[in-house]
């Protein structure tokens, strides 16, 4: 059985884990408005793009010619997962939810005879996924020292997806993030970023006719790597979010067991300090009736 001060010992350190899980709570809490915020500016953008692009790649359709951003290379046999992750943990299952979905879409994409390659962007996903597909794993990119998300870090990932694409490196790159819904729900997405998918909503722009200036092929030039930075910038700030919120959860459930740990430690102490009572009492009044 522990001594008396073995248990103070353990309610002390207990106590003192309480107050840290309580300050990151409310630090998280304090970032994730403003994370929030950032994140859901950044949804209009990134849908009204999808949407220009839709009906540009529909006049672009009728004429049988497209950028390979758009249409592809022709073949879907090298496939690139973008796995955009946390650089620190305590947030739960924020990290590995999003590594299970990419790695569920590895697995599938394995067993249909089709390879596989990975490029990470935060620590945590790299760390869980070089342990089964080490090989696979092309680049990893760390945002630790960065203190405010900007869409130049976008463009730099964003470039270096565009060189492996023009070196014929894969056929298509899938992006994996966490979209951000509420402070208790984050939800893992896959979202195909080349060749670009457009969804029925982007391309059922309407049946207005636009005359492009300048032409649709000149816009498209611009338009398609700009809206991979984009996709990657809406992803990272969704990431963002969704890693605060879930810190947030992490850490109030945290606060909560503690202070139940720390009910029952106080209660087995008090326990064992009246027993060492009792049985000190009854050894002097032993002591005394012997003599």
């Amino acid at each position: 059985m522990a001594s008396l001060k073995d248990m103070r010992v353990r309610i002390a350190a207990t106590k003192a884990t309480q107050k840290i899980t309580k300050a990151m709570q409310m630090v998280a809490a304090s970032k994730l408005r403003r994370a929030q915020a950032t994140a859901e500016a950044a949804r209009p953008y990134a849908e009204q793009m999808g949407k220009v692009l839709g009906n540009i790649a529909r006049a672009v359709a009728d004429r049988g010619a497209a950028p390979r951003l758009l249409a592809g290379t022709g073949a879907d046999n090298v496939h690139l997962l973008l796995v955009c992750t946390a650089e620190r943990g305590l947030c739960g299952p924020f990290n590995s939810a999003i590594v299970r979905l990419a790695r569920e879409r590895a697995n599938t994409l394995i067993a249909e005879g089709k390879e596989d390659k990975f490029f990470c962007v935060g620590r945590k996903g790299y760390e869980q996924l070089r342990r089964q597909f080490e090989k696979q794993i092309i680049d990893h990119i760390e945002l630790r020292a960065v203190r405010t998300l900007g869409f130049e870090h976008a463009e730099g990932i964003a470039d270096k997806i565009l060189r492996l694409f023009e070196q014929h490196a894969f056929d298509v790159c899938t992006l994996f993030f966490s979209r951000f819904r509420s402070v208790m729900a984050q939800i893992p997405t896959a979202q195909q970023v080349i060749p670009l998918a457009l969804t029925a909503g982007d391309q059922a722009g309407g049946a207005a006719a636009y005359e492009y200036e300048p032409d649709e092929d000149e816009i498209l030039a611009e338009l398609l790597p700009r809206n991979l930075a984009v996709q990657i910038y809406r992803a990272l700030l969704e990431n963002a979010a969704s890693f605060y919120g879930a810190q947030m959860t992490a850490m109030d459930n945290a606060t909560r067991n503690a202070g139940e740990m720390i009910r029952k430690q106080t209660l087995s102490y008090n326990r064992t300090r009246q027993a060492m009572i009792t049985k000190e009492l009854i050894e002097i009044i032993s002591g005394a009736e012997a003599l």
